[in-house]
């Protein structure tokens, strides 16, 4: 029994939606930046109407919004808030699968110890996130050669695209380890999901209070911002050390504490 071609085999559909979404996305936040373009309305005269809260959340301040790179990092956030999204109900659910599914009794009674387990499962779902952050690498790239009117952005789009993968990376983890501390496993995607919202909701929040700026190492979301990574900024040394901490953390974790539970069927 090959469980990591198993675990590819039920996720491939939903793969494949998610990776259409991210396209319909990418692309429609670009057809909207092309509208702007053509109709001659300055994109900084949008932003201006828009409230200060906004304007600062967006990056208006800190991007180019004249020209599609600028456009596209201001999108960026999406496309990561769905990337991540992703990631975390991914790494909950393919740990939390067998109990759900009532299969729990008929996977460990074969010759297979609860480690390959957890690895072939946790390699099934990097898989999904490699093939999840390429399809959004390469329509990205390509949209963009499309609209963006000659500007060499392949470079920005690629660190971008690295830093997405970190944060893809930690929040798959960090679902596995809420989903193997959990003793009703059932409710771990939609835990990992709450707790990504709040991340996502505190990196908001310093965006429109200074005074909790010092609070960015707890939001993964202030980690690899657009503004920051974009037009040579690339990424930030100390939030890749700590995201690579989280990561190996929590993996720990996923493993020392599932084969420790008792697996109800």
């Amino acid at each position: 029994m090959n469980i990591f071609l198993k675990e590819l085999k039920s996720h491939r559909k939903s793969l494949l939606f998610w990776c259409f979404g991210v396209f319909l996305m990418v692309l429609s936040g670009m057809n909207k930046y092309a509208n702007l373009y053509s109709s001659q309305q300055s994109m900084t005269d949008v932003m201006k109407d828009m409230p200060k809260s906004l304007q600062v959340v967006m990056g208006a301040g800190s991007l180019d919004l004249s020209k599609a790179s600028g456009y596209y990092g201001m999108l960026f956030i999406y496309l990561l808030l769905m990337a991540t999204i992703h990631a975390a109900m991914l790494g909950a659910g393919i740990i939390a699968k067998e109990e759900r599914d009532k299969t729990a009794e008929f996977l460990f009674v074969k010759p297979v110890s609860r480690t390959r387990v957890i690895s072939a499962k946790l390699l099934a779902a990097l898989f999904n996130l490699v093939v999840f952050n390429l399809a959004t690498l390469t329509s990205s790239i390509a949209l963009m050669a499309k609209y963006s009117k000659g500007e060499n952005v392949n470079r920005d789009m690629i660190i971008l695209m690295a830093g997405m993968f970190i944060l893809q990376l930690l929040f798959m983890v960090m679902g596995s380890a809420i989903s193997s501390l959990k003793r009703k496993s059932k409710k771990a995607p939609s835990l990992s999901a709450g707790v990504l919202l709040l991340t996502f909701i505190l990196s908001v929040a310093i965006d429109l209070n200074e005074r909790l700026k010092s609070l960015k190492y707890l939001s993964p979301f202030k980690y690899f911002e657009a503004k920051n990574v974009m037009y040579g900024g690339g990424l930030d040394p100390l939030f890749v050390v700590i995201s690579l901490f989280l990561i190996v953390a929590f993996t720990s974790v996923t493993y020392i504490f599932y084969k420790k539970r008792d697996l109800t069927s």
